[in-house]
């Protein structure tokens, strides 16, 4: 790991792409405080991607697997470490929401960059693809859910509309990222600083 100026002063960009899910791809660029733990990490992917918090996550860097405080898990606490003392420009490494859907994220540090005044990171650079649904059966799921939302004579159309509480298939656009509510969660999670 190359020493940088102070941690503080180091913003990292990185593009996080959830793997596995195509017509669209789903990934979203970062920039943030090289000085995020892990835990604020998780929130702040959360809220860029559109999860829901749910449920469990896990990042694991080589072997080394880093998550909630579990003693039936063997994760070191994700609360001790910041993503400046784990990476450096070109490193990649896994985060999984879910350990039943089983959304695994490729994440890359794309950039060290120095902070821009007047900007309140993290703060979302670019991104593409709407977030799945919670609870949607992971990848294969997802891809069965499109396939049934577009075609209306599918038998389970109205079934999977009520589920997802839509009245319309076109209210469900794999390709919409609603980037001013990702702005706005973004925000929320660098509140507690």
């Amino acid at each position: 790991m190359s020493h940088h100026s102070p941690a503080h002063n180091v913003i990292v960009q990185i593009k996080v792409k959830l793997l596995g899910v195509t017509k669209p791809p789903v990934w979203r660029r970062l920039q943030l405080r090289a000085d995020t733990r892990l835990d604020q990490l998780h929130e702040i992917l959360q809220a860029a991607l559109g999860w829901e918090n749910y449920h469990m996550h896990v990042f694991e860097f080589g072997e080394q697997r880093f998550g909630v405080r579990d003693p039936e898990l063997d994760f070191s606490d994700e609360r001790q470490v910041t993503l400046g003392e784990l990476t450096d420009i070109g490193t990649r490494f896994r985060y999984t929401y879910d350990f039943g859907d089983d959304w695994h994220h490729e994440i890359l540090v794309e950039d060290l960059l120095d902070p821009e005044p007047n900007i309140h990171y993290p703060i979302l650079v670019d991104a593409k693809g709407a977030c799945p649904p919670e609870d949607c059966g992971g990848v294969w799921g997802y891809a069965d859910l499109k396939e049934i939302l577009a075609d209306p004579s599918h038998d389970e159309h109205q079934e999977r509309l009520e589920w997802l509480e839509l009245d319309d298939a076109n209210e469900f656009d794999p390709n919409a990222v609603p980037t001013d509510d990702i702005g706005y969660e973004l925000a929320l999670t660098g509140v507690s600083r």
